[in-house]
Parts: structure tokens; C-alpha cells; sequence
């Protein structure tokens, strides 16, 4: 076919001239694309040099694309609203955390468990000098206490007399108990002792064997106290009050407990109502572990027999006792940590509940 078709130019290059390379092609306004231009290259070749789309109205529809949500989410950057969002939220939480889990920590070291530091030899072995106990103060509200159980207690009123007394002032109490949250007391007057003899109880030492006997009853004491110490180098016998017990050191060769203040009101017995809890169990050292159970011997049935009659006095025990060191609180951080055990869930849930809340209120408007 020679020549031009009809309707038609002729081409711009003659049949022998070079077909020209794509990239010497012109893009036709409207039409997209040269050909071999398609792909990522050809469309950004194709947006260079033209002018922004425009809508109906002649106005240029960029704006409007740059305006909107969609364009907007992915536009970079747009994290970070979020994060610092977060991080206010996270910083108005924080103090909120702090101020439940203290609170928690202060009702557990108060009503439930708290740590103690053991600073003399008047329980050995039982309890080694250095030892962290936990005492349990849930117990004596749902049994009484036992014999056997070793109780640490106030000595305030019964076993110490010339102790300063503690301030009235409310803030004072408040900074106290705190301080006892982190392990920091300043009480001088707290001891731990086991108990030997219940209300009512006719407690003597010794019978013909040096046993220490109770109601009668012969203890055998092997199990707990200090190798090759004796019951009791001092004799005593006594009927316990109502409403106090008579306690004792496991080594007893050094314990300054109810026998060294046999003349002291209550005849060396302490009120039950001093009693702060039940030791249970050894935290610290980890060789040291475990619980503290009640000897089999006062397990014996004959011990809850009626209370003999009361009588006998006894002296003030050598001066080789450790004269009553009294116990300190441990430095535990249990009640913190239970505190924010406790607080995270409670401010997750409150937080939870705040934004159904502000989800509703925006459903409504």
C-alpha cells in the first residue's frame, strides 16, 4: 500500500528512518502515557509538567484529597499524637497507681501479713539471729491463739514500762505506718516469744524430770529448744490469768521472757490483746525456709485438763539473758508489692470504666 490512506497525514519519518527511542516520546495531553511508558517510571513521567486535575467547578482537587481522613491517616507522622496521647494518659495514671497501692500495702502490713527482722538469739534455733519471719494477723480473728504458736507482741504496758509513748497526732500515725509499709519502725518494744501457757493455765517448772509441765502435763521440748539447754534454770509456778498467756523463749539459757518478769504486773504473763499475729513461716535467708508449725507435745490431749491451783514465786532471771532485745520490722517490700498487685487491676478497671463512660456521652451528643 503506497502513498497516504485518506484521512490520514503522512507518517513524520520515512521508512527508513531509526523509530524513535521511548524516551524521546511525548506524553499527548489527555491520552495518558506514551507507549512503553506504562509502570511506576511512566506514571510519575506522566504526572511531571501537567497541572493538578481539576474538579467541575475549575478548582484543583488536590486540596480536598489532602484534606481527607483517608489522606490524612496515611500522611506520615501521624503516630505521634497517639503516642504522646498515651503518654499523658499513662502520666495522669501514674500518680492515681502509686496513691492505690500504698494505700493497699498500708491495709496489708495493718490487718493482714508484715515482715520482721530477727536481732537476737532468744529463739534460736528456731529462729536464727538475722532471720525475716512473716507474721500473720488475719489468724486470732477467726481461732484462738495456741499453745506452741510463736507470737510476736507489744511489750508496751506489760513488759516495758518506762517506754515513751507514742504521739496521738493523726499525721504522725500516718507517717509511722508508712514508713512500716517500706520496713522502716521505730518500735522498740515488739518481741516474739513462743507461747507456753493459755488462760487459765497452771504452768510450772519443774517436776522431778526438770520438765516443764502444764496443767500437769509433761512437755517434752526436745524438738525446739536450743541443744543442751534445760527447760528452766529458774522454778516458777503460776496460774495464768484470764485474758493473758505465758511465753518463752526457745533458747532458754538467754531468753529474758514471762520468767524474768515475774514482778511485773501479770506475773510476767502479757494481754492477749498485745498480741500483733502468728509467726508462720521464714522468708529469709532462702536456706533457711520454711514453716512454723506447732509442736507435736502440745498437741496432747491432757493439756486442756482444769487448771491446778496457783502458787510458788520465782526470781529475776542472771544477768547472761539478752535483757529482752526486742524485735525489729523487717525490711520486706511484700506489703508494697501486694499493693501494686492489687492497685494494677483496680486502676485498669477504673480506667476501663472511665472511657465506656466517655463513649457513651459521645454517643449520645
Amino acid at each position: 500500500m503506497g502513498g497516504s490512506r485518506e484521512g490520514f497525514g503522512s507518517p513524520p519519518w520515512g521508512p527508513t528512518d531509526p523509530v524513535p527511542e521511548v524516551e524521546d516520546t511525548q506524553v499527548l495531553p489527555g491520552l495518558g502515557a506514551g507507549p512503553g511508558s506504562a509502570g511506576p517510571a511512566g506514571s510519575q513521567q506522566a504526572g511531571e509538567g501537567q497541572s493538578p486535575p481539576s474538579g467541575p467547578d475549575g478548582t484543583s482537587t488536590d486540596a480536598e484529597e489532602s484534606d481527607s481522613p483517608q489522606a490524612g491517616a496515611n500522611a506520615p507522622g501521624t503516630a505521634k499524637p497517639v503516642r504522646r496521647r498515651r503518654r499523658r494518659s499513662f502520666a495522669r495514671e501514674l500518680p492515681v497507681l502509686i496513691v492505690v497501692a500504698l494505700v493497699l500495702a498500708l491495709v496489708i502490713k495493718t490487718y493482714v501479713i508484715q515482715a520482721f527482722f530477727i536481732p537476737s538469739g532468744s529463739m534460736e534455733n528456731t529462729l536464727d539471729i538475722g532471720d525475716r519471719v512473716l507474721i500473720n494477723k488475719l489468724v486470732y480473728h477467726f481461732r484462738g491463739i495456741h499453745r506452741g504458736d510463736i507470737v510476736v507482741f507489744n511489750g508496751d504496758g506489760s513488759w516495758d514500762f518506762d517506754t515513751t509513748p507514742t504521739s496521738s497526732n493523726l499525721f504522725s500515725k500516718a507517717f509511722d505506718d508508712l514508713e512500716g509499709v517500706i520496713g522502716i519502725n521505730h518500735d522498740s518494744d515488739i518481741y516474739i516469744k513462743r507461747v507456753i501457757g493459755l488462760p487459765g493455765d497452771h504452768v510450772a517448772c519443774c517436776n522431778a524430770k526438770g520438765q516443764v509441765t502444764v496443767n500437769g502435763v509433761a512437755l517434752s521440748e526436745t524438738s525446739y529448744l536450743y541443744p543442751g539447754n534445760a527447760p528452766s534454770a529458774q522454778r516458777f509456778n503460776i496460774t495464768v490469768p484470764a485474758g493473758r498467756l505465758w511465753v518463752m523463749g526457745d533458747h532458754r539459757a538467754v531468753s529474758y521472757d514471762s520468767r524474768g518478769h515475774m514482778g511485773d504486773p501479770g506475773g510476767g504473763t502479757i494481754p492477749e490483746s498485745s498480741v500483733l499475729g502468728r509467726a508462720f513461716v521464714i522468708i529469709w535467708p532462702p536456706s533457711r525456709w520454711g514453716f512454723l508449725n506447732i509442736p507435736a507435745t502440745f498437741e496432747q490431749p491432757k493439756l486442756n485438763a482444769s487448771a491446778a491451783a496457783a502458787g510458788g514465786s520465782s526470781a529475776a532471771l542472771a544477768k547472761a539473758m539478752d535483757n529482752g532485745t526486742s524485735l525489729q520490722t523487717a525490711g520486706s517490700a511484700l506489703p508494697l508489692t501486694l499493693g501494686f498487685a492489687g492497685a494494677v487491676p483496680l486502676t485498669w478497671l477504673q480506667r476501663r470504666a472511665r472511657r465506656r463512660l466517655s463513649g457513651r456521652r459521645a454517643r449520645r451528643r
